[in-house]
């Protein structure tokens, strides 16, 4: 085998492990803050009141099947292999397990594999590996829940000014700031303007905050990429989903997953070419 070839199978494998983690950040995380939000609401209700739920986090309990709750062995968690050998089943009870578990695996191990062909083994790749496994959690959550946790928005944003002042990232500290900034900035616009025309909320701050993070990472000349890649892609397949009735009764369709496409894009073909500077 190709040494080039055989040295990029090392980060695809560390991205397959790291996949694997999303899977479960993906599932628990937006439970862990209904269950906060849950407990907030109680306490204000009944400050007396004691709290006795079962701890759950990202590390308990174990993994299991959420069909027939049998724990998982480790052979059953290895990434990708495990699902390829399972056919996508349950061995305990056949339930089916959805295809996205092998989705997110394969993606953020290519991502990584990416980074590291791209970059060249070093701190700079790491970081872009970093960014992108962010970027794959806030996708897939936000196709859940509608939901962009604080937790993984605001880490990327600050992380991505780190980078750059510590010139990790390609991208000056001076034009990650801006991008920061104006990125914010921009949906925040797009926000009221959509407001005070139609009376309704276009979106939601999970996303100022996400783009605020994209341009921290990429620089403020990516924004307009950014956003018109977003938009695109987001206006495509919602035209796509009305066509075949299965747009929401609401009409609404989850703007992160987008903005993570575009943020993708950009980190690996660059920005549009009206808008490469």
């Amino acid at each position: 085998m190709n040494n080039a070839v055989l040295t990029l199978c090392l980060p695809a494998l560390l991205g397959l492990v790291v996949g694997s983690f999303l899977n479960v950040l993906i599932h628990r995380l937006p439970r862990m803050m209904q269950a906060q939000w849950d407990a907030e609401a109680r306490l204000m209700s009944n400050p007396a009141a004691p709290s006795n739920l079962p701890t759950y986090n990202l590390a308990w309990p174990g993994s299991h099947c959420p069909q027939c709750q049998h724990d998982l062995r480790w052979f059953d968690n290895i990434p990708a292999l495990s699902y390829l050998l399972l056919k996508g089943r349950c061995r305990y009870c056949s339930a089916r397990i959805g295809w996205r578990y092998l989705g997110v695996e394969c993606l953020t191990g290519i991502l990584f594999a990416w980074a590291f062909m791209y970059h060249g083994f070093g701190v700079e790749a790491l970081a872009w590996c970093g960014f992108s496994a962010a970027l794959v959690a806030l996708a897939a959550i936000d196709a859940d829940t509608t939901l962009l946790p604080d937790a993984i928005t605001q880490p990327l944003l600050w992380s991505g000014l780190l980078m750059s002042s510590l010139s990790w990232t390609g991208i000056s500290l001076s034009m990650s700031l801006w991008g920061a900034c104006a990125g914010y900035l921009l949906l925040w616009l797009v926000l009221h303007l959509f407001k005070w025309i139609t009376g309704k909320e276009g979106m939601g701050q999970g996303d100022l905050k996400l783009l605020a993070a994209l341009g921290a990472w990429l620089g403020w000349p990516a924004l307009l990429s950014l956003v018109l890649i977003s938009s695109i892609t987001g206006a495509l397949v919602g035209i796509w989903l009305k066509s075949r009735e299965k747009l929401s009764p609401e009409g609404y369709l989850p703007f992160g997953p987008f903005l993570v496409f575009a943020g993708l894009w950009v980190m690996m073909f660059g920005s549009l070419p009206p808008f490469q500077i």
